[in-house]
């Protein structure tokens, strides 16, 4: 209400009268004098010094009519903004993911992204970890696994394996694992996650799943680094299809232990619920959907 009688004020200051600006906006003379009178009543001052015939601005309506002027622009503008946002893919987007699918799978997917739509900006946070996406503002995030907080709804990307792989030079020098049980006698590349460190790797073994103990010398909390750890042949990891897709199909890394994989869990993006999403995140999230359907993962 308030930015509409600073709107009033304006339009009674450059018509020259209550009335002629009352008119501008379909108000009564009446109605034009009750909003005045409560503009008055809310900044303490008297703005106007009002005789029948004509009207004057008070020292303290004349700053005001230049802080309403910028205000009113001001509010335009941001207005102009938003409704920018949510009408046209154009804003800033926050989104969060596991930081080896980060670098290697979503990055270039989100340089197209922006290749097509320029007046979108894009601000990526990589982690392993557990991220509060309320906390950090995120618009999105990809993660892998179950859904488990209700507050986050969920849109499925993809089943998403996870296999253990070694380089091929890592074999030559070691040997092939042929049972989970082998692993024991192997130095295996290890995931932090927050305090926890994936030791126990969990297997089908006779129809049944069972976690088999590893060890290695080398521990990260940045998938990216255990890969390349991988492929510098410095030992066994279990990774996301996703994460070594392309490694496997060239033959820098080797699956092992195929027939004893658990079912895949979920690969998703997640967001707030109940929270808008403006046209410019929607349009980016079908994006994401689009580029890991199977047919395009495939080829």
């Amino acid at each position: 209400m308030l930015l509409d009688n600073l709107s009033l004020f304006l339009r009674i200051v450059e018509k020259g009268g209550l009335a002629a600006g009352g008119r501008e906006q379909g108000l009564s003379p009446a109605t034009v004098s009750e909003r005045l009178a409560a503009l008055e009543a809310h900044f303490g001052a008297r703005l106007l010094n009002r005789t029948t015939r004509s009207i004057s601005l008070t020292e303290e309506g004349r700053e005001l009519v230049h802080g309403a002027q910028r205000l009113l622009a001001e509010t335009e503008e941001l207005e102009s903004r938003i409704r920018l946002g949510t009408q046209q893919i154009a804003g800033p987007i926050r989104v969060s993911a596991p930081s080896d699918l980060g670098r290697n799978r979503l990055a270039p997917i989100l340089d197209r992204f922006l290749e097509q739509n320029p007046e979108v900006s894009i601000d990526l946070h990589l982690s392993d970890g557990f991220v509060d996406m309320a906390t950090m503002g995120l618009d999105m995030a990809i993660r892998y696994g179950e859904l488990a907080d209700s507050s986050l709804i969920m849109r499925r990307l993809a089943d998403n394996a996870r296999i253990v792989c070694a380089a091929p030079s890592y074999l030559e020098a070691n040997g092939t694992p042929g049972d989970p049980l082998d692993l024991a006698h192997h130095n295996c590349l290890l995931m932090r996650f927050g305090s926890d460190v994936d030791r126990a790797w969990p297997f089908d073994m006779d129809g049944r799943r069972k976690r088999v103990v590893v060890r290695g010398n080398r521990i990260a909390n940045d998938g990216d680094l255990i890969r390349q750890w991988a492929l510098e042949g410095r030992g066994i990891m279990r990774k996301s299809q996703w994460d070594v897709q392309q490694d496997l199909a060239e033959g820098r890394l080797v699956p092992l232990l195929r027939n004893f994989e658990i079912e895949p869990i979920h690969l998703q993006v997640v967001m707030s619920a109940g929270r808008p999403q403006p046209r410019r995140v929607r349009a980016l999230l079908d994006t994401i959907v689009a580029e890991f359907q199977p047919s395009r993962s495939d080829s």
